[in-house]
C-alpha cells in the first residue's frame, strides 16, 4: 500500500478509532432502524471526516486527495458497517466534487460549511423509475420562470434520501434535447412541493436510508443551478471515474476483509477432529481468494493515482468497478461457504456483507453497461 504516506496513516488511525467507537456498538440497532441517525454526520464531520476537499476558508481540510476518501472507504469495509456507513462516500466522493467544482463564490459560502461540518448532508438525484443507465433519457423538468426553476419529475433510489438537506436533481432545462438540455440544480430541505417517498426496503445495505423524492411545482431559486444551464451531463460524465473509483475502493476492501473474517473462523471452528482451516480445500479457496484480492489492489492503487492525476480514463474507471464489484461478490460468496451455516446467520459480518454486496454491480451504472464502456474504448 506504498501509495499512502505518514499522514494518510495517520488520518487511517484517527477514521478507524473513531468508527471503532462510533459506528460499529451500533451498528444492529441502525440496520434495524433502516437509517443512521444525522447525529452521526455531525460527528464525522466534527473529526474533519467529511470536508477534506473543501478549501480551508469554508471550514474544510484543502485538500483534494482521493487517498483520504479512499482510506474511508477501505476503513468502513474492514469493520464490516456496510450500509451504516455508506453515507458518507456518497457525501464525500460523490456528491461534494460537484459543489466543490462548481459552486459560485455565493454558494460555496452558503454550502460549504455546512457541507464540511455534516450540519448539511448531500445526495444526488439521477435514477427515475422509468431511467436507469440512460443518464440523458430523465424525464424530470426544470423550466425558467423568471429568477426561479419549476422542478418536476420524480426520483428513486436515491442513497441518503431521507437524510439529506441538499440534493443535486439532475433535470431538463431543455425538454427537446437529450444531453444538451440536462442541468443540475440544488433543491433544499423544505422547499414547498418536494417530498420524500418511503425509506425503500432492499435486500442489503439495511441502515442505508435509499428513498424516493418527488417534485411537484418545486420553485428552485436560479441561484442554486450548478454550473451551467445545459453543461448537466458533462459535469455528470466528468465526476463518473470517482464515483465508480469509490466503488471499487469498496469492493476490493469488502473482498479483502472477507478474507480476512474466514481466516479466522476456519481456524477456530473444528470438524472431524481438526481445524477447518487445515483442510486443503479451504487452503486453496483463501489461497484463489486472496491472490486475486491482492493482484486487484495494485489495479485500484494505479487507478486512485491515475485518478488524483486527473489521467484517470472512462475506460479504465470502468474496468475497476466491473472488476472488483465482481470480485466482492464472487469473494465473499466463496468465504461464507467455508462458515458453513453459520455463514448465512446475521450475526457474523459476512452474512451482512454477502447481502450488501449483490448491488454493487448494479449502481454507479450497471457491470453491463461498464462492459459497454471497456468495448468503446477498444473500438468495438
Amino acid at each position: 500500500m506504498t501509495i499512502f504516506d505518514d499522514t494518510h496513516e495517520l488520518f487511517r488511525q484517527s477514521f478507524r478509532a473513531w468508527v471503532d467507537d462510533t459506528i460499529v456498538p451500533n451498528v444492529d440497532e441502525w440496520e434495524r432502524a433502516g437509517i443512521v441517525p444525522r447525529e452521526l454526520f455531525a460527528e464525522a464531520g466534527k473529526h474533519g471526516f467529511l470536508g477534506m476537499a473543501v478549501p480551508e476558508e469554508f471550514g474544510g481540510g484543502g485538500v483534494n486527495d482521493f487517498r483520504f476518501n479512499q482510506i474511508i472507504d477501505e476503513e468502513l469495509a474492514y469493520a464490516g458497517v456496510g450500509g451504516s456507513g455508506a453515507g458518507f462516500p456518497l457525501h464525500t466522493d460523490v456528491t461534494l466534487p460537484y459543489f466543490v467544482e462548481y459552486c459560485t463564490r455565493e454558494q460555496a459560502e452558503r454550502w460549504l460549511p455546512g457541507i464540511a461540518s455534516g450540519e448539511l448532508i448531500l445526495a444526488i438525484a439521477m435514477t427515475e423509475p422509468g431511467t436507469g443507465s440512460d443518464l440523458a433519457g430523465v424525464a424530470t423538468t426544470a423550466i425558467r420562470d423568471g429568477d426561479e426553476y419549476v422542478l418536476n419529475g420524480s426520483k428513486t433510489f436515491i442513497t441518503n434520501g431521507i437524510n439529506s438537506d441538499l440534493v443535486v436533481v439532475v433535470a431538463k432545462t431543455d425538454p427537446s434535447e437529450r444531453h444538451a438540455g440536462m442541468s443540475l440544480l440544488v433543491v433544499e430541505r423544505g422547499m414547498p412541493g418536494f417530498e420524500r417517498g418511503r425509506n425503500l426496503d432492499k435486500i442489503g445495505m439495511h441502515a442505508q436510508d435509499t428513498a424516493e423524492l418527488f417534485f411537484s411545482d418545486v420553485r428552485v431559486p436560479a441561484a442554486n443551478l450548478l454550473g451551467e444551464e445545459g453543461q448537466g451531463f458533462r459535469y455528470l460524465t466528468a465526476n463518473l471515474p470517482q464515483e465508480r473509483m469509490s466503488i471499487a475502493v469498496t469492493g476490493v476492501a469488502v473482498a479483502r476483509q472477507a478474507v480476512r473474517w474466514a481466516v479466522d473462523y476456519t481456524k477456530e471452528r473444528m470438524a472431524f477432529g481438526k481445524p477447518v482451516s487445515s483442510f486443503q480445500n479451504t487452503k486453496f479457496v483463501l489461497a484463489e481468494v486472496q491472490t486475486e484480492v491482492d493482484v486487484t489492489q495494485a489495479f485500484v492503487n494505479e487507478c486512485t493515482i491515475e485518478l488524483i492525476e486527473g489521467d484517470l480514463t472512462d475506460a479504465k474507471a470502468a474496468q475497476a468497478k466491473y472488476w472488483t464489484t465482481s470480485l466482492q461478490n464472487r469473494a465473499v460468496d466463496r468465504c461464507l461457504q467455508l462458515f458453513g451455516g453459520y455463514g448465512y446467520m446475521l450475526e457474523y459480518p459476512i452474512a451482512r456483507a454477502f447481502a450488501d454486496a449483490r448491488v454493487t454491480p448494479i449502481y454507479g451504472g450497471t457491470n453491463e453497461i461498464m462492459k459497454t464502456i471497456i468495448a468503446k474504448d477498444l473500438g468495438l
